[in-house]
């Protein structure tokens, strides 16, 4: 049995105390992921943004919003896990200066001054045992394939699933899972649950086992 550790869901931004910099993830990957998990018998914990999605009773769940606090919690826990899915979409900026009350209307042009925020999988990556795994999602518009290779270079994953802006709030999937040397390893269809069960047996085959913990 292994014990993996998912990030899923968006995280927020705020702007003030009622605004905030987000996107329309909605957690359902995540949620399918966990329970192709927890149905091979393994243990996991899941680090979630805001969600509506109910992830499996036997999932241990630590909430947070921002993508600082995904990044602290992820940190806490990794250590005491043996790999990392990485299914979350974080926010990748935040305002320079969040404001302490609601930002009033003015008639004039807003202009919101913008940092990156942390790389999540590739902060993980960095601190990984050398029997840990890491696999990493990508969404991309364009050059998807190449961002993709670029992404698992860059965050150190030993799998790269390459999905599109189709998927997010979305009930189905369509994706690529890319091992480290670029090479498509498979391609994967239809609803959540079933790619989900899917890319996790693909999972399981290619680094769980790998690292003989079944």
């Amino acid at each position: 049995m292994a014990r993996i550790l998912i990030t899923s869901g968006p995280t927020r931004q705020h702007l003030d105390p009622v605004r905030y910099l987000t996107n329309a993830s909605s957690g359902r990957m995540g949620q399918a992921l966990a329970q192709a998990a927890v149905d091979a018998g393994h243990e996991v914990m899941i680090v979630s943004g805001p969600v509506e999605v109910s992830y499996p009773p036997q999932c241990e769940v630590l909430p947070v919003v921002s993508t600082e606090e995904m990044l602290a919690t992820c940190q806490k826990v990794f250590p005491q896990c043996d790999g990392l899915i990485g299914v979350a979409a974080p926010s990748d900026y935040r305002p320079v200066k969040v404001e302490e009350h609601k930002i009033k209307k003015t008639g004039e042009p807003l202009v919101l001054h913008l940092v990156e925020t942390p790389d999540i999988v590739a902060t993980l990556a960095v601190s990984k045992r050398p029997r840990q795994w890491v696999v990493g999602f990508a969404l991309e518009t364009e050059d998807q394939r190449f961002r993709a290779i670029t992404k698992m270079q860059k965050k150190s994953c030993d799998l790269m699933v390459l999905n599109g802006p189709q998927a997010i709030s979305a009930l189905e999937n369509s994706v690529e899972v890319l091992d480290r040397s670029g090479e498509i390893v498979a391609t994967v269809s239809g609803a959540k649950e079933d790619v989900a069960r899917k890319l996790f047996q693909l999972i399981a085959n290619r680094l769980i086992k790998a690292t003989n913990l079944i």
